[in-house]
């Protein structure tokens, strides 16, 4: 087994070899209690669900490092789940890169993912993106891991799909397997065959991860096709959001027109308290009185 293989089994218990996780995306501690109540070993604090859910603005790179640190040490006290952490594009050069990877690491990331897009950047799946040359995503990559103190992994990911063709695309993965990358990221191939190439060049050393928006750009449907191809991780970053805003405006309607919540299909306060643990977290608080 390959370094990266085994650095990822090591960081993601429940992680083997030859067969893909589907990882959920998360926002804040509730979303993260979910995805680990529905036994995920992964989830991805994804900067557009955080952007969306939080703010309620596009994935446009509106967040500051510091929103973000700030979210990955509140999920921290919530849950020990792994969790990869989307740092967009380190928020500007190469010292920015730095200061980002010890903050979140500091804060309890388990693998940071990092962009080649310009900053500010663009969610993969709009137009109008635009990448940085080479040599400086290089090294933002280089600063990030020479500021690394423990085993956060790193994930490089490249935009580069739509803007500089696919053979450009494999050549910056490919720099940046080389500049010690721990995960690739290929964004936005516009074909099972371009997966599968880029699977045939890196997928034997380096785990690979692959985005699946709902209503994104994307020619396979999850992990079945992930797993074929030897792709590591498959990535929902909005799952939650998509059902969220799909059903809220529903429950919105019943109580406006009804004024009453009482024929709605929803979860009670028993079972919200369930979820965040609430009884032992006053059993335990005994201990005080």
């Amino acid at each position: 087994m390959s370094k990266h293989h085994a650095a990822l089994e090591a960081a993601v218990p429940g992680y083997q070899r030859g067969t893909a996780l589907s990882v959920p995306g998360v926002w804040d501690g509730l979303s993260m209690r979910l995805a680990e109540q529905a036994s995920f070993p992964l989830a991805f604090l994804s900067g557009g669900a955080l952007s969306m859910a939080r703010h309620g603005r596009p994935d446009i790179g509106l967040v500051t490092l510091s929103e973000l640190a700030t979210t990955v040490s509140l999920i921290r006290e919530t849950s020990a789940l792994p969790l990869i952490v989307d740092a967009d594009t380190g928020f500007g050069n190469a010292l920015n890169a730095q200061r980002t990877m010890v903050m979140l690491e500091g804060a309890g990331a388990t693998a940071v993912q990092l962009e080649d897009q310009t900053f500010p950047k663009r969610c993969g799946h709009m137009a109008g993106k635009s990448v940085v040359p080479i040599a400086e995503a290089v090294g933002r990559i280089k600063a990030m891991l020479d500021a690394r103190k423990g085993k956060t992994l790193l994930i490089a990911r490249t935009d580069a799909r739509s803007i500089e063709g696919f053979d450009r695309t494999m050549e910056r993965a490919q720099a940046y397997a080389d500049a010690g990358a721990d995960l690739l990221f290929i964004e936005g191939p516009q074909s099972v065959e371009e997966m599968q190439a880029a699977a045939k060049q890196f997928a034997a050393d380096y785990p690979l991860v692959h985005n699946l928006v709902e209503g994104g750009t994307n020619p396979i449907a999850g992990r079945a096709e992930l797993t074929e191809m030897s792709y590591a991780i498959g990535l929902h970053p909005l799952i939650m959001l998509h059902g969220f805003i799909r059903q809220a405006p529903a429950l919105l309607g019943h109580l406006r027109d009804q004024g009453s919540t009482a024929q709605l299909d929803i979860a009670n306060l028993g079972e919200f308290a369930d979820l965040l643990g609430t009884p032992a977290i006053l059993e335990a608080a005994k201990a005080y009185e």
